[in-house]
């Protein structure tokens, strides 16, 4: 038994080197028809793939060493009126160099595209054409934007352009929102209730207005969580971890309680990107409330969510009886749909709070 055990052992490993062989052989073959392949190759074929290549290294170095196009006179112009105020869209810039979101002209241009430059070595240029394109162009696109839509900090060129959306632009955000209609009203009627005590209480913002007032209470501003705050809304923030399509890790990001006065109107302005879209979720919807996008005006319904994009000329009004008390809708600013995923990675990145 033990003479035929080893006979087949034998056996097997010639099998087994002879297959080994039969496969270094193929290895070989193959090897020696694709060295002969490239002989036989036209001399021309080679020299024009040569080129290719160098041309495509070369691209690419132009790409990631090239500086963008100054912003120019139109931009600064654009902004001029409201920086002498000191104030835009009822907020106080803070005219910080370093501030994304505030600073404005050439610096703001450079800044970015150095913030894309530093992604890009980090991760790649993969998918970064549309973004490249918008920084370096960012002077032409706004200056020849027509007068309905200017967003004032970053335009990214090729995405859809309607004041509206539908609904099912985000719908599972919409529809979980929709859901927590009661949960987010009970929060804000908590918070109301100190109105009852001071004409602005705690954690709440006044906003500059043509008439009346406009009153905010944010969880979450340009991209910042507002601690306070969301410890008194907690299941409304939780909510906002909820939703797939949130702006919450860049300058361009916000949720809040909006609240306006009967009387009130808030004056015409533009957003500062059209890369999201602003959903308004409608708590208390007096009658004789407006929000006019790009001239087209829509009305609020409670516990119902409207999508619009404010880099679009717009404003908002409340001319409804003071016995019908305010009107309050739940912000957040989500994704626009057809911002890739990518793209959010590295606009999130470009545009991090305090980078």
């Amino acid at each position: 038994r033990a003479r035929r055990r080893h006979r087949r052992r034998t056996t097997m490993s010639l099998e087994w080197l002879a297959e080994w062989s039969c496969s270094l052989d193929g290895l070989r073959d193959l090897i020696a028809s694709g060295i002969q392949s490239i002989r036989d190759c036209d001399a021309t074929a080679l020299a024009a793939v040569a080129c290719l290549l160098l041309l495509f290294v070369w691209y690419c170095y132009h790409v990631g060493r090239e500086q963008p196009r100054a912003y120019g006179a139109a931009v600064n112009a654009l902004m001029q009126g409201a920086e002498a105020n000191g104030l835009q869209n009822g907020y106080a810039y803070c005219q910080a160099p370093e501030c994304v979101r505030c600073a404005h002209g050439d610096g703001l241009n450079q800044k970015l595209y150095h913030n894309l430059q530093e992604y890009a070595k980090r991760y790649s240029w993969s998918g970064m054409g549309r973004i490249h394109k918008g920084i370096r162009e960012q002077g032409r696109y706004l200056s020849s934007r027509p007068s309905i839509q200017k967003p004032e900090v970053f335009f990214l060129p090729d995405l859809p352009t309607v004041p509206y959306f539908s609904r099912d632009a985000q719908k599972h955000d919409v529809e979980l929102l929709e859901r927590n209609f009661q949960t987010i009203l009970c929060e804000f009627e908590t918070l109301y209730k100190a109105f009852s005590n001071c004409s602005l209480p705690q954690g709440w913002k006044m906003n500059s207005t043509p008439s009346g007032e406009w009153f905010t209470f944010y969880l979450v501003n340009q991209g910042m969580c507002v601690p306070r705050n969301c410890r008194k809304c907690p299941r409304t923030y939780r909510l906002l971890g909820s939703l797939r399509t949130c702006i919450g890790n860049n300058v361009f990001g916000n949720a809040c309680i909006s609240m306006l006065s009967p009387g009130t109107v808030i004056a015409e302005h533009y957003g500062p990107t059209n890369i999201r879209i602003r959903c308004h979720l409608g708590l208390k919807t007096p009658s004789n409330c407006e929000l006019v996008v790009g001239g087209e005006p829509q009305c609020w319904a409670e516990g119902r969510c409207l999508l619009f994009d404010d880099s679009f000329l717009h404003t908002a009004f409340h001319e409804g009886p003071p016995e019908e008390g305010p009107r309050v809708v739940f912000m957040v600013d989500l994704w626009h749909p057809n911002v890739a995923a990518a793209e959010r990675q590295a606009l999130d990145f470009i545009f991090a709070p305090g980078r």
